[in-house]
């Protein structure tokens, strides 16, 4: 998806990790900014890392104006350098099972959640990784860097709610 047409016809939109600071330029490049919004409003939506720092309503060292749609504060690179990153296992409300394997890569932190925000997942040190609001989803780690997809099957949960909770 590079151009807001591209975003016709779809039922849920990743953005995924990556440099932030690269993104929201090239949202705003490409006139993404108020497409994005507008089918955040109606469609299913998960940032991870990178993308969870877009979502957010503000994010530390951040140049750029994020995309505001969820109801956090997000900081940037919060553990340090890439050598920093680290996995750990995370209990993640509304998943069952064995805790979720979580690759974090520069990773940022959910410093401040909104009263409509549900958290959905803590370090052991009691700092939020995971969380959602109505049909929007913020993820600080990897997902898709493990063998593991309930998250992706709690998204396109998400995707399949005929009136997500807004």
């Amino acid at each position: 998806m590079r151009l807001p047409k591209d975003l016709a016809g779809l039922d849920g939109l990743i953005i995924p990790g990556g440099e932030s600071t690269t993104m929201t330029r090239l949202i705003d490049m490409y006139g993404l900014r108020e497409p994005l919004r507008e089918f955040a409003g109606a469609h299913a939506m998960w940032g991870t890392c990178a993308g969870a720092i877009v979502m957010a309503m503000h994010a530390t060292d951040l140049d750029r104006e994020t995309l505001s749609l969820m109801d956090i504060d997000v900081e940037r690179n919060a553990f340090g350098r890439q050598v920093d990153s680290f996995e750990t296992d995370l209990a993640f409300a509304e998943i069952e099972g064995a805790p979720v394997h979580a690759i974090f890569i520069r990773a940022p932190l959910i410093r401040k959640a909104g009263p409509g925000v549900e958290v959905l997942a803590r370090l052991d040190t009691d700092e939020i990784v995971a969380a959602r609001q109505g049909h929007l989803l913020a993820t600080s780690f990897h997902p898709e860097l493990t063998d593991d997809d309930r998250v992706h099957r709690y998204f396109m949960a998400l995707i399949a709610e005929e009136s997500p909770v807004r």
